[in-house]
């Protein structure tokens, strides 16, 4: 008997069909549905994959325009402003994942969520490159007894822009919310103008211009570490390896201060790193993701609750494979 199909909604866009190759790759038969507004180009995303198929959705109606037909999990690429993919999970009792929302926009999925708390597995999916940041955080942070400062650098390659999609987020982002939101001495602010400008010195040392960035991965940490100050900036330009005459790369660099074990002061400088750039290293998060949340992996089945990507992530298994794909977490010079 052939399983439910996975629903990928934008499953067409740059990170939406490298999703559904990473997908195809672990699982040969598994049926896709490629859906969104534009039938040519789910049906054309379909044939490239095969064992997939394109459908339209209707963000309008109810059941998005598929009638009885079962989907055994929900994955949204793209601002889905009417939660309609949400509201179609939660109905269906099967899993959710979206990566495009802001940490402004995450009233409205706490709120369903909160009224069928055992309805499914939600994830909060707009962490940065849907889990990177946090899972290679923690590894770091192991060698910590207490952290006291987490500071992370994420650098997008001026050549990394991504898909259509990836720049309306960018936009809408920054044009609703263009204060940083940061933990300062154990209180939440947000941070702005003089304050929000600062710097971070990329994998090879350069020194990036950057400006705080609201990421739900501040508040996912804050909680997880107890760390009184966090902070995510932004950087674009020309990454390290670019810079090498290679091609364009993403990385993130990850600051830890503290203690360790033994109570001795303790700084750490360490970086994610994917030779091709943010979107693969998005679909890597979003595929193990679906994995998980569904058993695709082989083990049961994510139970019903609300997630960060990390609380679902293997973080071996994640490490694993961003190695495989030439990627990896790498130790850097304090500075």
């Amino acid at each position: 008997m052939s399983p439910d199909p996975i629903l990928l909604m934008g499953g067409y866009g740059a990170i939406g069909r490298l999703t559904a190759r990473e997908l195809r790759s672990l699982h040969p038969d598994l049926p896709l549905l490629i859906g969104g507004r534009d039938l040519a180009k789910g049906w054309e995303a379909a044939a490239e994959l095969g064992k997939a198929e394109g459908v339209v959705l209707d963000p309008t109606a109810d059941d998005l325009g598929l009638g009885e037909r079962p989907v055994r999990a929900v994955a949204v690429f793209y601002s889905d402003d009417r939660l309609a993919g949400l509201g179609f999970a939660l109905a269906r009792g099967v899993p959710h994942l979206s990566i495009s929302s802001g940490i402004y926009e995450i009233a409205p999925e706490v709120a369903s969520f909160m009224l069928k708390p055992t309805a499914a597995p939600i994830v909060l999916g707009y962490e940065w490159l849907v889990g990177a940041t946090t899972v290679a955080t923690f590894e770091a942070a192991k060698a910590y007894g207490r952290i006291d400062d987490i500071v992370i650098g994420a650098l997008v390659d001026e050549e990394d822009g991504g898909g259509p999609a990836v720049a309306e987020d960018f936009e809408r982002l920054h044009r609703m919310m263009p204060a940083a939101l940061t933990r300062r001495d154990g209180a939440y602010i947000w941070r702005s103008e003089d304050d929000a400008v600062t710097a971070f010195h990329a994998i090879d040392g350069t020194r990036m211009k950057a400006s705080g960035f609201s990421s739900i991965d501040v508040v996912g940490l804050a909680a997880a570490t107890g760390a009184p100050n966090v902070q995510f900036n932004l950087a674009t330009g020309v990454n390290s390896s670019r810079r090498r005459g290679e091609a364009k790369s993403t990385e993130i660099v990850i600051e830890l201060s503290g203690q360790d074990h033994a109570g001795q002061a303790l700084r750490t400088r360490h970086a994610v790193f994917h030779p091709q750039g943010a979107a693969p290293l998005t679909a890597l998060g979003v595929s193990m993701l679906i994995e998980r949340l569904t058993g695709l992996d082989g083990n049961p089945p994510t139970p019903a609750g609300l997630y960060f990507p990390f609380q679902v992530l293997d973080p071996s298994a994640y490490l694993s494979k961003l190695k495989a794909a030439g990627g990896d977490l790498l130790a850097l010079e304090v500075r």
